[in-house]
């Protein structure tokens, strides 16, 4: 790991990278009762990070090798690197990117390219698209630019740690980055624990896209089926030879953050810098606020590596909705109150002066009414509380905060029993937002079987989801279990969701 060392720091990323900012976060510091400093790769030229390693690795190759051109798979921000690096050094490059790549960062490679860049757009995923990169590269004869298992990307990254060293000579308690393949948090541990091994180097992932911390676990490589979208940035479904070598020596340990808790993040950054990040580029603040309230951390030193600001803007709306919740400010309340004169008087007497976000009802049963409320909370013991001070008003009330259906769709959905709906079952679904996938989906359905429920809502991102309701006789579930198999879309059976028995069952 000494060669690491030498590796970063005689990297060459300063013709193309700047030194970014080491700044403190002033209301995140208050309210965790620690000093949380970001570290802004978000203002690189390229608003990533990943353009340290790119270049760093194309600077390396030889002229013969740059004449020939270079080859890369990216879900984009990698991709904005080597297309600038390209442009730098003049020569060609194919920038292999999946489908489901925000149509952002396709025109920033784009215009960082200008003229030096062909993009390709293969799968649905990294892993998809780095697979059919190797191939282009062999018909090609390219040089590959891998976006994290290559040591002269590693050590380009790692410049973001030697940076972080020189502008805070005070005693840090940790430094969180965000892992997708591990080549950024690789390069930082690799400088950090032969510089100041004292520091604990703390890996940040989302729970449907954890492979270095399920290989870490396993003390192996493991690939995983399939990675959530949301933070497309570090959708990898196999971490890297080397990087998953250096994480087991150096990095301490790996936390995994859920989408709520990214969309706060979000937020917390925005309200600190009014920059906004993407996905990936809050992993670590989402993932040093995670570690500082498990570890119940009080004046300590805690820096998060902002990685990355190439959002697309309209899944801005997904990430407002969600960040309350994220951050338990907002409670999702499915509350029973007698159909009687005065009940919603009552009700609402109980709230006290919390602002209700969102009220839903209609009209369904004579005895009895179902209220779908947001409400705003400062924390989740207040929701608890608010739960408990209901229910002992006789006011039967179920927290649906972290019920996925009911955060997602029943609270655009709320009111519609069918008691004509026989043999109904509810499925929700994922796919890649990309024309066509909707369509397919209708399409591979059976004609046979009515759709009662149908809910789809598109938020800006690059997964789309959709609620929907079917009456499928039970003669017909084998054919029910080919369609789902076929169809190649993540889905979850929500027949027996409490949230779905209350309000549409």
């Amino acid at each position: 790991m000494q060669g690491y060392l030498k590796r970063i720091l005689t990297a060459r990323v300063y013709d193309v990278a700047i030194e970014t900012p080491l700044e403190l976060a002033p209301a995140l510091s208050a309210r965790t009762g620690n000093t949380i400093l970001f570290k802004r790769e978000d203002m690189q030229p390229v608003f990533s990070f990943k353009l340290r390693g790119a270049y760093n690795k194309m600077a390396q190759l030889t002229p013969e090798q740059l004449k020939r051109g270079v080859i890369a798979a990216s879900a984009g921000n990698h991709a904005q690197g080597v297309a600038m690096s390209a442009h730098r050094l003049g020569c060609k490059a194919v920038i292999v990117m999946p489908t489901t790549t925000p149509q952002v960062k396709i025109e920033a490679v784009r215009h960082f390219g200008q003229r030096s860049v062909e993009i390709v757009l293969h799968g649905d995923s990294y892993s998809d698209a780095s697979t059919y990169a190797y191939a282009l590269e062999k018909e090609k004869n390219l040089t590959f630019v891998h976006p994290f298992d290559d040591p002269d990307v590693i050590a380009g990254q790692g410049t973001v740690a030697m940076e972080i060293l020189r502008q805070r000579q005070a005693p840090i308690h940790a430094i969180f980055c965000a892992i997708g393949g591990g080549g950024l948090i690789s390069g930082v541990a690799a400088y950090v624990k032969q510089v100041r091994p004292d520091i604990k180097v703390i890996g940040v992932q989302t729970t449907d896209s954890d492979a270095m911390a399920r290989s870490l676990k396993s003390k192996k490589r493991v690939t995983l089926s399939d990675v959530g979208l949301f933070s497309d940035g570090t959708a990898v479904k196999l971490a890297g030879e080397e990087t998953f070598r250096i994480c087991k020596k150096y990095v301490d340990e790996v936390i995994l953050v859920n989408t709520d808790e990214v969309c706060a993040a979000i937020k917390d950054v925005f309200q600190d810098t009014r920059s906004i990040l993407e996905p990936a580029g809050a992993l670590s603040v989402a993932g040093a606020k995670a570690y500082a309230q498990r570890e119940q951390l009080k004046g300590e030193t805690l820096v998060t590596v902002c990685s990355g600001a190439n959002m697309n803007f309209d899944r801005l709306r997904f990430v407002a909705e969600r960040a309350d919740i994220g951050e338990k400010r907002e409670a999702i309340l499915a509350v029973t109150i007698p159909e009687t004169p005065g009940s919603f008087r009552k009700f609402c007497s109980l709230l006290g002066k919390r602002n209700i976000t969102e009220f839903n009802y209609r009209y369904a049963d004579p005895a009895e009414a179902r209220v779908f409320a947001g409400i705003q909370v400062k924390n989740q013991t207040e929701t608890a509380d608010l739960v408990e001070k209901l229910q002992r008003n006789k006011l039967p009330t179920l927290d649906l905060s972290d019920n996925e259906v009911a955060k997602l769709h029943l609270r655009h959905l709320v009111g519609g029993h069918a008691p004509e709906a026989k043999d109904e079952i509810i499925f929700r679904f994922e796919f890649p937002e990309r024309p066509g996938a909707l369509m397919n989906f209708l399409n591979s359905m059976s004609h046979n079987w009515n759709i009662s429920l149908f809910h789809y809502r598109n938020h800006g991102a690059d997964y789309g989801r959709v609620l929907v309701g079917m009456q499928v006789p039970k003669s017909d579930k084998k054919a029910l279990k080919t369609f789902l198999d076929a169809l190649g879309y993540r889905y979850w059976d929500e027949s027996d969701n409490p949230a779905y028995r209350l309000f549409l069952g």
